[in-house]
């Protein structure tokens, strides 16, 4: 599995691994990497798994976090978070917790160039 050791065929796979592969789906999904729905397919699998290997199917093909998307920057601060939203970025209607802070963030988007930005959610 990316991001941590290959699991032994047959080894049970619990609640903390579940954890940490569902936290590194949306990390990927917050890099842009995953659509939605892919996201969600993906954690279906991870859920719905009795087996490591049977959940490293989810993010066998998914490169390590640390090495940018095709066509991306590797963001500076985790998520390509930022403190505040740029002149001219436009909100969308997602969110989603950081898994490591457990902070809400909002989704922004940067209409020159279609880049995603991830801010504190003031609202939550």
């Amino acid at each position: 599995m990316p991001d941590g050791p290959p699991p032994v065929p047959g080894s049970r796979f619990g609640d903390a691994d579940r954890d940490r592969l569902t936290g590194i789906l949306r990390e990927h999904y917050a890099l842009g990497r995953l659509e939605l729905d892919e996201l969600s397919r993906r954690v279906e699998i991870v859920l719905a798994a009795e087996y490591a290997d049977e959940a490293a199917v989810a993010v066998r093909d998914l490169p390590p976090l640390g090495a940018p998307g095709p066509g991306k920057r590797a963001p500076g601060r985790r998520h390509a978070q930022t403190a505040a939203p740029g002149p001219g970025w436009v909100p969308t209607a997602e969110r989603f917790r950081d898994p490591t802070t457990g902070t809400v963030m909002r989704v922004w988007l940067d209409p020159a160039d279609q880049s995603r930005h991830y801010v504190p959610d003031a609202a939550s």
